[in-house]
Formats: C-alpha cells, structure tokens, sequence
C-alpha cells in the first residue's frame, strides 16, 4: 500500500510534544484515526477499539509498533493539532487527487456541528462553511466561524484557499455581497448568487426585470414533478445583465441574472409559490441556470444529510478545545475517500466494509490517495 501522498502532505502538521517524551506520534494516531472513522468511528473510544482490532495490520503498514494508545491519548492528540494548518493540508490533499472541469458548479454553504457546543466555557457552536464540488460530491475545503452571521468574513477565506479558476461558484443570499463577489473574480472563477432583501436595491432591480416572468403563464421550461403526496413544479428565465450592471456597476463582470420559480403542494400543507432571483458572472444559458440552482440546493441531500445520517456528525458530542474542528475535517476526508473509491455501496455499507475488512480499507486509502493528472 503507497502512503506516499498522506505522508508528504499530512506529514508537515507540527507536533508540538518532544520526540523523547512521545510514544505515540502525531502522524501515527492521526492515521489511526483517519483509518477508524472511513470505518465507522464516531469518538475516541471506537478509534481505540478499531486499532486493536486490526493492530497486526497497523503495525505491518509501519504504524503503532508500540501497541494502541488509549482513548485520553488520542483525544489529547487531536485535539492539539491546529485547525487551520490542518484545513490547509486537507485542501491541498483535495487538489492532488481531484479535477475540476471548466463550468463545474462549486456550492458554498455552511453547516452547524450542533454536538460542538462547549459546555465548560459556554462558546456558541461550531459553524463549517464548506465548499462542495457538486459534480463529483467532493468537499473541496472548510472554515469554521463560532456563529452562523460569521459567513461574511468566513467565505471569502474560504475562496482564498482554493483553486478555483474556471468553475461557476455559487452561495446564497448570505454570500451575496460585493467583496464575496471580487474575491471569486480575482481567482479567475464565475460567481452566482442569490439576492434577497439584504440586497434590497438589487432586489428591487431584478423583480422589476422579471415582471413579466411573474405575471405571465410560463410553460416553455415549466418541469412537473409528483408523487402520490407532493406536487412540484419549476421553471426559469435569465437575462443578459446589462442593464443591471449598469444601474450596479460595483458587482464586478456582471452577465446574467435570472429568476427560479417554485411551486409546491404537498397533502395536508398550504401550497407553497417562491420566486428566487441570482445575479452571475457567466453568461448561462437556461439550462446551465437551472442546472447549477438546483446543484447548490443539492448540497443538503448531498453532503449535510450525508454527514449527519451516514456519518453521525449531529450526534457527535465531540468539543473540547479543537478537537470539534478537527474532527469534522476528518470526517470530510473520511467521506471524499468513500465516494472515490467506486464500489457500488452506500456511505454505511462501506464503512462497515471497511471496519471488518482491511483489504477494502486498502481500496478507499488507494483511491483516496490517487493523484490525478493535472494537464
């Protein structure tokens, strides 16, 4: 098995402890770890427990020749590993072993750890922005912020880290501003974003652009869908943007803005009808509108849903100093190995796989820790 790639990325966290006074290494439980949650670890005492289940093939691969840690130990461990340097490994992992196409919609979106929350100091939860690529179901890289209203500053961070140049970056309404906007630009990236009323001018604009939209039958894109309780339909129409860009000549490249409608009906509810307005750099057609709206939509079913009913990330009461974070990043890492390693097989029939069988642990580890090539 090469670990070749773990080694020369993961290998650069700084591990404060001396070397004389360690037994265990920060590299040798942090790959433990890594091991044990793509295997269906959700705290410190399944890690403990999946180590001693398969030691014999730790200490084969070179790692825990000096027996299992206990779980103190690896908390204390991961818990002291520092969450920005560790993002930043993890974003670069993401860029040796995954591609991004030209146009591929990337979702910004954040999502709240809500086991996170500190009990001794009475800190808010932990709040991840993550950035999705929607095609192939990768996160692509986190920051974290102490409250939900932190998006502001937390995204264009985010951006800062990533490559991103040629994708269409979508975020909603929270994301739709200015210097977001400009960030996304400068890394040679289109952006798309929602308006709403934090925009109110902008918003104003745009339901006067598509008076004719709201007020007039539309059937030429209308897409129905229903099932035996739900009803829902859908339909767009975009613009070229110049009178807008005119009227707000500070979004920088502005080419597009278009309208989503969304009408639902579901037994036993009042109907819904929702008109959602986006501004873009790119200039897209119909289809590429409605294709990228709904990829952002779907990074709840996607990536949220995934982490908290495959991945046990809502019940995780993991918090004291970094650990949360870190945590969390492992869990992201955990998750992109499994969707690349291209077994038919749900999240949980792969982690169960892998919790019983180091052979299939072995297939997600190579797949996980493939690069790809760039040109």
């Amino acid at each position: 098995m090469n670990l070749e790639l773990f080694f020369q990325i993961f290998g650069k966290l700084d591990d404060e402890c001396q070397a004389s006074k360690v037994t265990y290494s920060l590299f040798d439980i942090l790959f433990t770890s890594l091991c044990a949650v793509i295997a269906g670890a959700d705290g410190w005492k399944d890690i403990q427990e999946y180590a001693e289940g398969h030691l014999d093939w730790f200490q084969k691969n070179g790692f825990l020749k000096d027996g299992v840690p206990v779980d103190d130990t690896i908390a204390r461990t991961i818990a002291r590993i520092e969450p920005e340097q560790f993002n930043q490994c993890f974003v670069e992992w993401m860029q040796a072993v995954n591609r991004l196409s030209k146009g591929e919609i990337i979702a910004i979106d954040g999502k709240t750890l809500r086991g996170s929350y500190d009990r001794d100091d009475r800190r808010s939860t932990l709040h991840m922005i993550n950035a999705f690529a929607c095609k192939n179901k990768m996160v692509l890289g986190q920051v974290s912020t102490d409250v939900k209203s932190n998006e502001i500053t937390a995204i264009p961070e985010l951006i800062q880290l990533l490559d991103i140049k040629g994708a269409l970056v979508s975020i909603d309404a929270m994301g739709c501003q200015k210097e977001i906007a400009k960030a996304i630009v400068r890394k040679q990236a289109d952006y798309l974003l929602a308006v709403k009323g934090n925009q109110e001018s902008l918003h104003r604009e745009l339901q006067e652009q598509f008076d004719d939209f709201r007020c007039t039958a539309q059937t030429e894109n209308l897409v129905i869908e229903k099932n035996r309780s739900r009803l829902e339909a859908r339909a767009c129409k975009v613009l070229c943007a110049k009178e807008v860009a005119k009227n707000f000549p500070d979004w920088p490249k502005l080419k597009t803005v278009g309208v989503s409608m969304g009408y639902r009906q579901e037994k036993g509810k009042e109907p819904s009808l929702e008109y959602r307005y986006y501004i873009s750099s790119a200039e897209l057609t119909e289809e590429q509108f409605s294709e990228a709206v709904r990829a952002h939509w779907a990074v709840e079913n996607s990536l949220h849903w995934v982490l908290d009913l495959s991945m046990n990330e809502d019940r995780c009461q993991i918090y004291k100093d970094n650990s949360a974070e870190n945590c969390g990043i492992l869990r992201q890492t955990s998750l992109n190995m499994l969707r690349k390693e291209k077994t038919k097989a749900s999240i949980p029939t792969k982690r169960k796989r892998a919790w019983m069988k180091t052979d299939y642990l072995e297939k997600v580890l190579k797949a996980g820790l493939t690069e790809v090539n760039k040109t």
